[in-house]
């Protein structure tokens, strides 16, 4: 990934072990079942949304359109966000999803 974060990577620097054990858990997860990439990263995307968490959902919906996705279905997917999490969790994240969209049209 070529984006990461200043606190993931002071993670990483700082656990090196824990964060080789936590990617180790993270890539069997995405491995355990059927999904293709891109919906499973659209379902992560989905899950961050609900956490109202700025850095996992934009980490998501920049790893959602490097699996593949495009723009319109992660803006989908956070609208979808709008009856379960509410209107100002859901405006959020449409606004952090946009940054991450227009940084990758630059």
């Amino acid at each position: 990934m070529p984006y990461l974060p200043a606190p993931y990577r002071r993670f990483v620097e700082n656990y090196p072990q824990l964060a080789e054990s936590y990617e180790q858990l993270a890539n069997a997860c995405h491995e355990a079942g059927p999904l293709i990439e891109p919906v499973r990263r659209l379902i992560k995307l989905g899950i961050a949304v609900g956490l109202q968490s700025e850095g996992a959902v934009k980490s998501h919906a920049r790893r959602a359109l490097e699996a593949g996705a495009t723009p319109e279905e992660i803006r989908h997917a956070v609208l979808l966000a709008l009856t379960t999490t509410g209107f100002p969790g859901m405006i959020a994240a449409l606004e952090w999803i946009e940054e991450v969209i227009s940084a990758r049209s630059v």
